[in-house]
C-alpha cells in the first residue's frame, strides 16, 4: 500500500510539473521580428547582385524618383529610398516639383523619363496632390521602370500568379512571412485592410497557388474593410494563424481578438499624438504590448515593415535594370489606356 501511495504522489507531482510548464509556456512572449534585421539581409543580397550586375559589364542600375510638393512624410520616405538605393550601390536621382504642377506636366516629365535608357528604375512618390488623378500616373509609368508595382499590367500580371514587379509593401510582408518561417499553407489568414496597393496585394500573394510561375502561400485569406463590424471582425481573427493589419486605424487589432500563438504582422503607420510628452509617435494597426503577449509573433511599428518596404524596392530596381520583364509596346499602350 506504501508503494501504491508513493506512485500516486508521484504521478500528481508529475501532472503539477507538466501543468506548471503548460501554463508557463502558453505566457511567453511572442517573438519580436526584426523587420531591420531581415531588410538588412535582402540590402546585402541586393548589393552583391549589383556587383556582379556590373562586374559584368552592365552599367549601374539607376532609379528615378519623382516627388511632388512638401509633404514631409513624403521627403522622408523618399530619403530613406534614395539612402538605401546609396547603400546597396543602385544610382539615384530626386526630381522635386512643385504641388501646383499639372496633371499633363508631371505625365510629360513621365513619359520622357519612361524614354530615357538610363533610367531603369520609376517611381512617383504618392500621396500626389488632389487635382491629379494617382490612377492616371501610375499607369503613366513604363512598367518594366515601375518599381512601385502599380502600374494595371504588373497588378494584372501579379493576380494571375505571374512574374512581374510586385509592389514593395505587399512583397516584404511576404518576406517577413517566408524568412521567419510562418507556415502558410492550408493556414487561415485575416487582411484588415483592402487597399489596392497594400492590402489587396497581399491577399493574392498568401492565397494564391504555390506551384504557380509567381507561387504564392495556398492559405485561406480573409479580407475586412472599414464596413466590417468589429464583432465580426474579432470572430474571424480568433481562428486566424497569420494577421496582417494594414487598415490606418490604431490598435485596431486587441489581444482578446486574436488565438494564442497567431503570427501579427502590422503593416499601420499611424501617428499618434503620445499622452505624457505630448508630442507625436508612430504606431501602427496592433496594440502592440497587449497582443504579444499572446501572439507567437509579431512586427514592430516602426522597425517593422517599414524597413522590409524599401528593401524590396531596390529588389524591383535590379529587376528593372535587368530587364527581365519585357512588355510588347502596344500591349502597355492598350492596357494603360484601357
Amino acid at each position: 500500500m506504501a508503494a501504491v501511495r508513493t506512485l500516486r504522489k508521484l504521478c500528481q507531482h508529475s501532472q503539477h510539473q507538466v501543468c506548471k510548464l503548460h501554463t508557463s509556456a502558453s505566457r511567453q512572449e511572442a517573438v519580436v521580428i526584426s523587420g531591420k534585421k531581415l531588410a538588412r539581409q535582402i540590402r546585402e543580397e541586393a548589393r552583391v547582385d549589383v556587383e556582379k550586375w556590373v562586374l559584368a559589364g552592365h552599367k549601374r542600375p539607376h532609379l528615378s524618383v519623382v516627388l511632388v510638393g512638401d509633404n514631409p512624410a513624403s521627403h522622408s520616405y523618399v530619403l530613406n529610398k534614395t539612402r538605401a538605393a546609396a547603400d546597396v550601390g543602385i544610382s539615384s536621382e530626386t526630381i522635386l516639383k512643385h504641388s501646383d504642377i499639372s496633371e499633363e506636366e508631371l505625365l510629360d516629365l513621365i513619359y520622357k523619363l519612361n524614354a530615357d535608357h538610363r533610367v531603369d528604375g520609376l517611381l512617383v512618390q504618392l500621396p500626389l496632390p488632389e487635382h491629379i488623378d494617382e490612377r492616371t500616373i501610375c499607369n503613366a509609368v513604363s512598367p518594366t521602370k515601375d518599381v512601385d508595382g502599380f502600374h494595371v499590367v504588373n497588378v494584372g500580371r501579379m493576380c494571375l500568379d505571374q512574374s512581374t514587379m510586385l509592389p514593395a509593401t505587399p512583397w516584404g510582408v511576404w518576406e517577413i512571412i517566408n524568412r521567419t518561417g510562418i507556415p502558410t499553407l492550408g493556414k487561415n489568414v485575416v487582411v484588415a485592410g483592402r487597399s489596392k496597393n497594400v492590402g489587396m496585394p497581399i491577399a493574392m500573394l498568401l492565397h494564391t497557388d504555390g506551384r504557380h510561375e509567381r507561387p504564392g502561400g495556398d492559405a485561406t485569406v480573409t479580407i475586412s474593410h472599414r464596413y466590417t463590424p468589429k464583432d465580426q471582425l474579432r470572430q474571424h481573427t480568433k481562428i486566424a494563424d497569420i494577421i496582417v493589419a494594414a487598415a490606418g486605424i490604431p490598435n485596431l487589432i486587441t489581444a482578446d481578438m486574436i488565438k494564442e500563438g497567431a503570427a501579427v504582422i502590422d503593416v499601420g503607420i499611424n501617428r499618434v499624438q503620445d499622452p505624457v510628452t505630448g508630442k507625436n509617435r508612430l504606431v501602427g494597426d496592433v496594440d502592440f504590448e497587449g497582443v504579444r503577449q499572446k501572439a507567437g509573433f509579431i512586427t514592430p511599428v516602426p522597425g517593422g515593415v517599414g524597413p522590409m518596404t524599401v528593401a524590396m524596392l531596390m529588389k524591383n530596381t535590379i529587376k528593372a535594370a535587368k530587364n527581365v520583364l519585357l512588355f510588347p509596346p502596344e500591349r502597355i499602350r492598350m492596357a494603360a489606356a484601357s
